[in-house]
């Protein structure tokens, strides 16, 4: 791979976590603090990551794997991105707001396989080369938290001011930049294939693997991949906001200490997973979940602070030991007729079923105790944060209760 290949496949991961790290991270706090929005609002425009995440597999597998270039239709949906972000910069309720967030997330989730697409047309080697490409998406996120903090604008009183609203024109700006470099990005087009070949529905949304459901193991796995998606959620929509609200200074840049962790476990995962085998590296992820809620329902902005930085940095362990161990078992149970339907239905239960769901849950639990919120932050935090650990919490008993350890033999390892 040339130089010139490998510099721009990097600079297209880079921007393309850049961008959601930049807005992402922060929507809650700037919900609640320039909008004005409640727990059950809050809930619906994380929700669209969902609703995104489902509709994806549509755009990807009915026209971008049939009939256009990858590369110009990942630069066509963030030039429209560009104008979206422009707009939710603009809206002053949450009712403007709504609907230009919503189509964001429904043409943003299809360029996360976009980029995977472009990148691995384009190495002759996947297995040892993506991981050096790939990683300059996690470094664009850590950017993004890290510019965020250093202009202030999540601190109290940037918050306050409204200067969190500059998210979305950086965004904005971002978006645009990586829609026309995606122009000159290598050429990407559809795999061609004949007549008979073509896929089916069912296969284009991964319902071919829906068959694997009849295997116990993955039946359970599948079940605790959804269930464990409900904690992930609250994590999403209320780690930000918590962390600003109990007055942690720089939130969003400290934040950015889970994108590090997920990077070194990413790179340790491998060795971890031969020696642990697969169901206890899961059960370690779980417990990680339940370990860093519990941290953050009893850590503060003073001598609890180190807790807080704890349960930011066991991202590592609660993303990567669960969600991609979960992407090398499913790999390994699939077979090669439905590696990509398998991970396709994966795809679909978490990022889709398994937040939705969440994101729904945090809602009505932050609504639930919203009274608390003026005159006991930390309660009403408290509160919030241990139903996920308690979620979590079940989920692995559950787990380790039922699920019958295996050997997973997988080239991916």
């Amino acid at each position: 791979m040339s130089t010139s290949i490998r510099f721009k496949l990097s600079f297209m991961m880079f921007l393309e976590f850049f961008i959601w790290g930049a807005w992402f991270v922060t929507l809650g706090t700037y919900l609640i603090q320039n909008l004005n929005a409640e727990p059950l609002q809050i809930s619906n425009v994380f929700s669209t990551q969902s609703l995104g995440a489902i509709i994806a597999p549509f755009i990807i597998g009915m026209i971008a794997d049939r009939y256009f270039n990858a590369e110009r239709i990942l630069g066509i949906l963030h030039l429209i991105g560009a104008v979206l972000m422009f707009q939710m910069y603009n809206a002053t309720d949450i009712a403007v707001f709504y609907p230009y967030v919503l189509v964001y997330m429904i043409l943003y989730m299809p360029t996360l396989a976009l980029v995977n697409s472009v990148s691995f047309r384009q190495l002759t080697n996947p297995e040892k080369q993506f991981s050096s490409i790939r990683v300059w998406g996690t470094i664009g996120w850590i950017v993004a938290g890290l510019t965020i903090s250093f202009l202030k604008w999540d601190s109290p009183e940037g918050a306050a001011e409204g200067a969190l609203k500059n998210t979305f024109l950086m965004t904005s700006i971002a978006s645009l930049l990586l829609g026309l470099f995606s122009f000159i990005l290598p050429k990407t087009p559809p795999v061609k294939i004949s007549a008979d070949e073509k896929p089916s529905f069912a296969s284009i949304i991964g319902l071919d693997a829906i068959k694997l459901l009849k295997d116990r193991n993955f039946l359970l796995f599948f079940i605790a991949s959804i269930l464990i998606c409900i904690p992930l959620a609250f994590y999403y929509s209320n780690a930000n906001p918590f962390l600003v609200e109990i007055g942690l200074a720089d939130a969003t840049g400290k934040m950015a200490i889970g994108q590090v962790s997920e990077a070194v476990f990413l790179l340790l995962l491998p060795v971890l997973f031969v020696r642990f085998g697969f169901k206890n590296t899961i059960l370690i992820g779980m417990l990680a979940w339940v370990v860093r809620y519990l941290l953050f329902a009893y850590g503060d902005a003073g001598s609890g602070t180190w807790m807080l930085i704890l349960g930011i940095a066991l991202h590592g362990i609660c993303y990567d030991f669960f969600f991609v161990s979960g992407q090398i078992y499913t790999d390994s149970k699939a077979g090669a007729k439905y590696k990509s339907a398998a991970q396709g239905l994966i795809t679909l239960a978490t990022y889709g079923v398994g937040q939705l769901i969440g994101f729904w849950v945090a809602g009505f639990i932050g609504d639930k105790y919203q009274d608390m919120r003026t005159t006991d932050v930390s309660g009403f935090w408290q509160q919030v944060w241990i139903v996920p650990a308690g979620i979590a919490l079940v989920v692995m008993i559950l787990f380790w209760l039922f699920f019958k350890n295996e050997k997973i033999e997988s080239k991916t390892v």
